[in-house]
């Protein structure tokens, strides 16, 4: 498995996965030079499973972020930002009205009509 990827400095680089007898290679190749490490297949997991971490740990910073969409992108589990959480249960687009029902963090659901193209600033996106 080969992927185009980006150094430090933003420089296109080259990783690259394969086995090797009984280990698998890591395989770096950039401006800087190239990089080979040979490691078993359980420490291959464990380094999959800790970049799996970490991309989940990226995404999660990037959703701490508000993030505004058009009423009718709106899906189920988005948190709309404001004093009180309101979560999106259900999406109906009705040519250029979409209707939300939304639900409090006490538990009410209502159904709220809005212009398709206005934009709802979200806390945090499903």
């Amino acid at each position: 498995m080969k992927s185009e990827i980006e150094d430090a400095d933003g420089h296109g680089a080259i990783l690259g996965v394969t086995h090797v007898g009984a280990g698998v290679e890591v395989r770096v190749a950039g401006p800087a030079g190239e990089l080979s490490l040979i490691c078993t297949p359980a420490r291959s997991r464990e380094l999959a499973a800790a970049l799996a971490r970490a991309a989940d740990e990226a995404e999660s910073a990037q959703s701490a972020e508000p993030v505004t969409v058009t009423a009718q992108e709106l899906r189920r589990g988005d948190v709309r930002d404001g004093d009180r959480a309101m979560t999106v249960e259900a999406v109906r687009v009705d040519g250029a009205t979409a209707y939300v029902t939304w639900k409090s963090g006490a538990g009410r659901s209502w159904t709220q009509g809005y212009d398709a193209d206005v934009e709802i600033t979200l806390r945090r996106r499903a």
